[in-house]
């Protein structure tokens, strides 16, 4: 019997609707939209949340304690991020796989064996893998997306080159606003059930757009408003490769990069700040770009999105205190970390507030390096503090996670290949971080999320309420 066939058959009989809906998906799914695909999954997501709060909505998720209201939050179960979820000991999934099986399962570029941000974002809207004509897709239609009014570009041209990329970023993102289509639909008075789809047009909008905008701050701030050569959007090239081409790099290798790393900084589940703060002032129903500015506002803080930035810094100071050798000993190394943890600062790019393990993205890119520049002098060095440091953090003692995170390693990888600008690590890092918090926009507008509100305490009311007076 034909998958379409069967999916009929079984529509008419008592299996669930959604049985019936991946059966009859997967017979069309090679030529299917993402927005078709997204149309049939909301419904089907409403009602599994409905029959989610009507079974289990007075059930508690956890205990609050005046530690964590005291300690930023830390650990409360106070969120739906659809995304992904990160595992304290297996580190991050998104929809349920894990990094590893991204690379494994998600379409490539030809030749390319890096999975496609494109294809990533079709995993978090939909919780299934793409086909590579639908990855294709959608790195066509972003190609068609990308141009951008000319009075944004006139807005970034005005910024003095002193002016932090990122604040230029957010800047702009602010100026693409002017086409809101969420916005204008919602002046409009559109029913609530299609907000979602405002959101999507949006969002999709938004992503395409991200390359020209990031790319005309690098080539201003760092090259003097000179365009890269060649034609900056290809309509048959992928996300990643016209980031590249537009930016001014030509290397197949750092093209790899790219997919590599957009695709593991896309979403590390809703708490982290770039995250929660796109999803708070979208709760407020501020449109896609006014919510996504905000959550770069966060990440350009430097113990989000600048952590990687600074980790650089911190090693090449290291190996300029070490006589920039080729080669330096683990015994140098060594004595160099305990001389920063004796300082009293901290060694950067170790540790989560989260993970109790090796972080799964530092580890893929450690991957990459070892097959692409095994004899990067910086890359030696970071390898060397793989080994070193995790003992040196656990003799310590102040240390609850001594293993290194994503921020531990990205920085080498960027440098080697050119892109040396540190400033600039922040910019890439929210073109990534917009794939993971646009399409968790998407599903709340999709499941009519409310407006965020928790509850606040005064210290005095805490006290009173622990000395019985409340």
């Amino acid at each position: 019997m034909s998958i379409p066939r069967l999916a009929s058959t079984l529509t008419k009989t008592k299996w669930s609707p959604q049985l019936s809906s991946r059966l009859a998906y997967s017979s069309k799914a090679s030529t299917q939209s993402l927005k078709e695909r997204l149309t049939e999954l909301v419904p089907e997501k409403q009602a599994e949340v409905k029959e989610v709060k009507k079974a289990y909505g007075d059930k508690p998720l956890g205990q609050v304690t005046v530690d964590m209201a005291y300690g930023g939050m830390r650990g409360i179960k106070g969120m739906v991020w659809e995304g992904s979820v990160l595992d304290p000991l297996e580190g991050i999934r998104f929809r349920g796989k894990t990094i590893p099986d991204c690379q494994k399962l998600l379409p490539t570029a030809p030749n390319g064996e890096e999975p496609l941000p494109e294809a990533l974002f079709w995993l978090l809207l939909t919780g299934e893998v793409p086909t590579p004509e639908q990855t294709k897709s959608i790195s066509e239609e972003w190609a068609a997306r990308s141009k951008i009014p000319s009075f944004v570009e006139n807005l970034i041209d005005a910024c003095p080159a002193t002016l932090h990329p990122m604040s230029q970023f957010s800047l702009a993102i602010n100026a693409l606003q002017h086409d809101s289509a969420f916005a204008q639909a919602y002046q409009r008075g559109i029913p609530k059930a299609q907000y979602w789809e405002y959101a999507y047009e949006d969002s999709m909008d938004l992503v395409a757009k991200l390359v020209p905008v990031a790319s005309r701050i690098y080539r201003n701030v760092f090259h003097g408003g000179k365009a890269a050569t060649g034609q900056l959007i290809d309509p048959a090239a992928d996300y990643s490769q016209n980031l590249a081409t537009s930016l001014g790099f030509s290397d197949p290798k750092f093209v790899e990069l790219l997919r590599l790393y957009l695709t593991i900084h896309s979403d590390h589940e809703g708490g982290n700040v770039s995250a929660h703060a796109t999803h708070l002032v979208g709760s407020a129903l501020s449109d896609p770009y006014l919510s996504f500015s905000a959550g770069l506002n966060g990440l350009a803080g430097p113990l989000h999105g600048l952590a990687n930035q600074e980790v650089l810094r911190w090693i090449v100071k290291m190996r300029e205190a070490l006589g920039n050798a080729q080669d330096v000993s683990d015994d140098q190394v060594r004595e160099y970390v305990w001389s920063t943890l004796k300082s009293g600062q901290v060694v950067p790019g170790y540790g989560h507030a989260v993970l109790r393990k090796t972080d799964p993205r530092y580890s893929c890119q450690r991957e990459f390096a070892l097959k692409h520049l095994p004899s990067d002098p910086l890359f030696k060095l970071v390898s060397q503090l793989y080994t070193i440091v995790p003992d040196v953090l656990t003799e310590h003692g102040k240390t609850k996670n001594p293993w290194p995170n994503v921020d531990a390693h990205s920085g080498v990888l960027l440098q080697h290949f050119g892109l040396v600008e540190q400033d600039f690590y922040t910019v890439l890092f929210g073109v990534s971080r917009s794939l993971g918090v646009l399409s968790q926009l998407v599903w709340d507008r999709a499941l009519g999320m409310p407006l965020e509100r928790p509850k606040s305490l005064s210290t005095q009311n805490i006290k009173d309420m622990f000395a019985g007076k409340q």
